[in-house]
């Protein structure tokens, strides 16, 4: 469950990224889309790593089976039993289960923070109800190095399960060791120390724990002495234990914090142990004589009798850090949002009040740049009503929109001012020039012939209807051909052509011949290049020109034209 509540806050948090880079910061599209890629690439790595450690973690943990987990609906405490719990296990066992308690047995230091990981996903309702139980037994060991080295492996392992808990886990020590000689055979006696409590008790079943002073001054008969020595052990085993126990884990070592067990339990209780160890050592220098190793083949008892006092913390679920850093990834998006969302209201408000300044500024004269600036306010207001209409886009809005303020401003400025009307056309009379019609000769005249077609009488009347006779003008028809053939026959058969539609027009319009002026230019003037058939095409051709020329076309017992006649033969100029 923690690895799938991991998995959603990443994809969380790339879908928030990814939504603040498209839809509201005020980006290059190239910026976009390499932010785009990079929030793409790293949360595809981050799933990886999550999904390989998760693996890495199962790997790790195969010696615990979920036979031996707790119920979900298991209501004690969750114990799990680090450093010497060999013996407090029966071979084969993981676990052992009591009314208050169930005791994980933990194979090395190293998979202490896997197995609370693996707890934290397998059963999350009992995160809340995890200690760690630290088992000393100095009989077990013979060089004190080696033991100070595998506290500092327990301390750093207890450190790093806050990690998956959020805090650190409360911490417990438990020290077994043989009573003396004489009292081993009497029932194993419980001593404790409690952090929020004074003094050692003594825990006698049926009758719970009393002070230790008490314990001592009771005579019942056959007891006295056993308790009196009883007691001077106790005395050096806490000696011991300041020394070799809790001088190790109550110093910071690094970054390793200090620890402070918050309950101290000692079991005097026959222990299997190896020749020289540690206890032997530790009485030997105090009393020049050895204690004897006990003998015992049953399992260790079990500390049932400080569980009611180890703290009880209000745990939070994984479901609630889940919501508890969607929330915090909300929250950060929003602020970047309307961070973004202000930035670009800003730079909406400074755009147009730029184009609004650049106009006012404007007088006018000359009307262009005015007129440029007015378009471009025009633009602005469009595109704000339409926003208005619409809605505004996503990375103007979350309350910040500042649209709405500036459409007045902008209309008021679009309709204070309109550019002058254009000036009226000046109306001039023309006087043309020369005109010139253009005529197709193969429209006129069959290849290499002078005589006029019989069909191109239409032609000719359509095409010279504004060419009239009149005092003062000469009609110039001109003859041209292309380059093909004889330039001498070209030249004459250009002339022929000329004369032809003179003669047509002289003859059909009642017009002296003196008002005609026949010019043949053969191939001399192209109007196209002659290496195409269309340029050919163009060349042949017959023009007729009206020339202003004095005493030119003086028709005998004929009014000159009026100047509104001669307006109206310029029609076709102006």
């Amino acid at each position: 469950m923690r690895d799938v509540y991991q998995s959603l806050l990443t994809a969380l948090g790339a879908v928030l990224a990814l939504w603040l880079i498209l839809g509201f910061w005020p980006l290059s599209v190239g910026s976009r889309v390499a932010l785009s890629l990079l929030v793409t690439l790293v949360c595809g790595v981050m799933l990886w790593h999550q999904n390989r450690a998760y693996r890495t973690r199962i790997q790790a943990i195969r010696d615990i089976e979920d036979d031996s987990l707790p119920p979900e609906d298991f209501h004690g405490a969750v114990i799990l039993v680090c450093g010497d719990n060999t013996a407090l296990f029966a071979n084969g066992s993981r676990h052992r289960e009591t009314r208050q308690g169930w005791y994980l047995w933990v194979k090395d230091a190293e998979q202490l923070p896997l197995l609370v990981q693996h707890l934290c996903q397998v059963r999350p309702a009992l995160v809340t109800q995890i200690s760690t139980m630290l088992a000393v037994l100095p009989e077990c060991h013979t060089s004190n190095d080696d033991f100070t080295q595998s506290l500092r492996g327990w301390q750093r392992a207890v450190v790093q399960c806050r990690a998956a808990l959020g805090r650190l886990p409360p911490l417990w020590t438990i020290t077994w060791v043989s009573p003396p000689a004489a009292c081993r055979d009497a029932e194993p006696v419980w001593f404790s120390t409690v952090s929020n409590r004074a003094g050692i008790e003594v825990y006698r079943p049926g009758q719970g724990n009393q002070p230790l002073t008490d314990w001592t001054r009771e005579t019942e008969a056959g007891e006295r002495l056993s308790r009196l020595s009883q007691g001077l052990w106790l005395d050096s085993l806490l000696a011991w234990q300041a020394i070799a126990i809790n001088s190790v884990l109550s110093v910071r070592q690094g970054e390793l914090p200090a620890l402070k067990p918050c309950a101290q339990g000692v079991c005097l209780v026959p222990v299997n142990g190896v020749a020289n160890n540690l206890w032997q050592q530790h009485i030997a220098a105090i009393t020049a004589l050895q204690p004897d190793i006990a003998v015992s083949a049953e399992p260790l008892p079990l500390p049932e009798q400080l569980l009611p006092v180890l703290p009880r913390r209000r745990g939070v679920s994984r479901r609630m850090v889940f919501w508890r850093y969607a929330g915090l990834l909300g929250s950060c998006f929003l602020a970047l949002a309307m961070l973004a969302s202000w930035v670009n209201n800003q730079r909406l408000i400074r755009n147009v009040g730029d184009h609004l300044a650049l106009y006012h500024h404007l007088t006018g004269t000359p009307t262009a740049p005015k007129l440029r600036a007015q378009q471009r306010l025009r633009a602005d207001g469009a595109l704000l009503d339409d926003w208005q209409r619409r809605g505004e886009p996503v990375r103007y809005r979350l309350g910040l929109y500042q649209g709405l303020r500036l459409v007045p401003a902008v209309e008021a400025a679009v309709n204070n001012w309109a550019p002058p009307p254009p000036p009226p056309p000046v109306i001039k009379k023309i006087v043309q020039g020369p005109q010139t019609l253009r005529l197709d000769s193969m429209s006129l005249f069959s290849s290499g012939k002078y005589d006029l077609k019989p069909g191109s009488t239409k032609l000719l009347i359509n095409s010279l209807v504004g060419i009239k006779a009149r005092p003062g003008w000469l009609i110039v028809v001109a003859g041209h051909t292309d380059n093909t053939g004889n330039p001498g026959l070209n030249q004459t058969l250009s002339l022929k052509r000329a004369e032809a539609v003179r003669n047509w027009m002289r003859d059909t319009g009642d017009v002296p011949e003196s008002c005609f002026a026949v010019q043949g230019y053969g191939e001399g003037r192209p109007l196209a290049t002659n290496d195409t058939p269309e340029g050919r095409a163009l060349n042949r051709r017959v023009e007729i020109s009206l020339v202003p020329q004095a005493n030119a076309c003086q028709v005998p017992d004929k009014t000159p034209a009026s100047s509104q006649d001669d307006d109206a033969s310029l029609h076709n100029g102006e």
